[in-house]
């Protein structure tokens, strides 16, 4: 039934500023972007909705409210983040011009089967970039087995 992912839609302070991060530093190219004066819900509104192509075909979006304002509040490190995949040639690349344009740059964390570093764009979202390790990527069925029993144990051991 579900195909894959379309798009992620998060709240921006300025469109061009968010622009020149996703399309001008992480090379996103700007796909769409179109007004919205109501909601579906019939309330009267003025947003600016834009979506950034992935190669994949999906997309990150951001809806800019002009008058209502976006208050980012700061999150512990992995609460809320973006996390994007790229190969790691392109990874270390990103470190390095991250470091170069005075952007927020963490890294490298090995995490044993990828490797990431973090930006914080023009709104305080965490971007990740992550690259797989070849010759440590999980087979899925034997991944997908091992977390069913990790998260089993976890809510054994942390009950709602």
């Amino acid at each position: 039934m579900i195909k894959g992912l379309h798009h992620n839609a998060y709240r921006c302070r300025n469109s061009e500023e968010t622009r020149q991060f996703y399309e001008g530093f992480l090379g996103l190219p700007l796909a769409d972007a179109f007004p919205i004066g109501q909601t579906k819900t019939g309330r009267e509104t003025e947003a600016l909705h834009t979506f950034y192509r992935m190669d994949d075909g999906s997309f990150l979006a951001f809806f800019e409210v002009p008058g209502m304002p976006f208050e980012f509040q700061d999150q512990h490190d992995y609460d809320l983040h973006i996390a994007l995949e790229v190969d790691m040639d392109s990874l270390h690349k990103m470190f390095a011009k991250g470091k170069e344009e005075g952007i927020e740059t963490r890294g490298i964390s090995d995490h044993g089967i990828i490797h990431s570093i973090y930006f914080r764009d023009p709104n305080g979202y965490v971007i990740e970039l992550t690259a797989k390790i070849p010759d440590k990527t999980p087979d899925e069925k034997e991944s997908a087995d091992n977390a069913k029993s990790i998260l089993a144990n976890w809510a054994a051991e942390h009950p709602a």
